[in-house]
């Protein structure tokens, strides 16, 4: 076995074993699995399994993997945020209500539907629209396939009106709750584990 595919190899295993040993401590400890993850290199490099050097090549390529998740996970946040706000504005400026007396009545278990009244069809229409403009441009950037943007386009109105007839749904004046269309998994863009809008 190559020097890198071993490296590459130890690195895995090292992630695994980690991975298992922090639930014991605690799961959500980061610190812990930091911890978990050095002693495990260093008792590799003791036992002679790897060198110093691949040891150290290792622990900088766990370095760099988080810098990276941890930098995806902002940009996602504020994606999330910034679409977020504008579903509130598109919400807010269609019914002519300010945003803070949307969320109390919402809070109180009104859906957008009864909010809206006979503006509920401008609602849903301006939402679709919305949406479909987010989906293009995910299909420009090419976090979307163009088959998945017209399956999303296709429901996305029947999607939209479920929503805002939709208490739980409304709670965070957008579709569920920032979720995404049914079938979504958010909008992580790992190149199929986010395929639909941001909310």
């Amino acid at each position: 076995m190559s020097s890198k595919k071993r490296v590459a190899a130890v690195a895995i295993t090292i992630a695994a074993l980690t991975a298992g040993s922090v639930g014991v401590a605690s799961a959500h400890d980061a610190a812990g699995k930091g911890a978990a993850k050095s002693t495990a290199i260093a008792e590799l490099v003791k036992a002679g399994t790897i060198t110093q050097a691949q040891a150290d090549a290792i622990a900088k390529k766990f370095d760099e993997m988080k810098a990276t998740m941890d930098a995806n996970k902002a940009a996602n946040q504020a994606a999330h945020d910034a679409h977020r706000a504008a579903v509130e504005a598109l919400v807010a400026s269609t019914l002519g209500i300010d945003a803070a007396t949307i969320k109390s009545r919402l809070v109180a278990g009104e859906t957008l539907g009864a909010i809206a009244g006979d503006k509920k069809a401008a609602l849903i229409t301006a939402l679709v629209a919305l949406e479909t403009k987010e989906i293009d441009a995910r299909v420009t950037a090419g976090s979307l396939s163009a088959a998945q943007a017209t399956t999303m386009k296709a429901n996305l109105t029947d999607h939209v009106t479920k929503m805002v007839d939709s208490v739980k749904g409304a709670k965070g004046m957008g579709p569920k709750d920032g979720k995404g269309p049914k079938g979504d998994k958010g909008h992580k863009d790992g190149k199929g584990k986010g395929k639909g809008p941001r909310h």
